[in-house]
């Protein structure tokens, strides 16, 4: 009896060794506003989940974690960017923040260092990082211009990948939006997400 007991066990145990191991899938964490977080449509119809479609048609072991809030500023991003980290452990993180600070004339320096900070709090916990940028109307004067250069200057700094404008190909159209005027529609989304990918596809590899 034991010695069949002892062979059951040891092939039992040859068949875990053989088998294949399965990885969980590796996180990519959206850090973004309401860009981001499927603000006025269907989460499911969101760049975010797109991106988590494309994904799992690709067979690309990366699972999505959209940690989006509507009206988030890169100061709020930055108070709460660890606990996601903590929670997620993501292998690379997209910061698409600072929509807000542009719309509410906030300053750029603060905004810059802000994105710096969660960069460099995103790659010490070996994270890829992906910076999104952001426009503001040609009414905002030079402070418009500022406000764009920071994110660039944010990847270079950072040495992180980088997407110029999250709203290329959608900010001119008027029909891509909601009536607010601010937030593009589902019909937009497959667009913010062929301009996330442009910068996020070398990361996958």
């Amino acid at each position: 009896m034991f010695r069949l007991f002892s062979f059951r066990f040891l092939l039992f145990t040859g068949l875990l060794l053989a088998a294949p191991t399965v990885l969980a899938a590796r996180n990519i964490l959206v850090f973004g506003d309401s860009l981001s977080a499927g603000y006025g449509i269907r989460q499911d119809a969101a760049w975010p989940s797109l991106l988590a479609k494309r994904l799992q048609e690709r067979k690309l072991d990366y699972s999505v974690v959209n940690a989006s809030i509507s009206g988030e500023t890169t100061s709020g991003g930055r108070a709460r960017l660890e606990d996601a980290l903590n929670k997620h452990s993501p292998s690379i993180v997209i910061i698409a923040l600072g929509s807000n600070d542009g719309l509410r004339g906030l300053p750029v320096a603060t905004m810059r260092e802000n994105l710096l900070s969660m960069t460099a709090t995103a790659q010490k916990r070996k994270a890829r990082v992906l910076i999104v940028g952001q426009r503001l109307p040609p009414n905002y004067g030079p402070y418009a211009d500022q406000f764009h250069q920071a994110f660039g200057e944010v990847a270079k700094a950072g040495k992180t990948a980088f997407v110029e404008f999250l709203l290329e190909g959608v900010a001119l159209t008027p029909e891509l939006f909601q009536p607010d005027n601010l937030h593009p529609t589902a019909a937009a989304q497959p667009r913010l997400l062929d301009n996330v990918w442009r910068g996020l596809e070398p990361l996958l590899k």
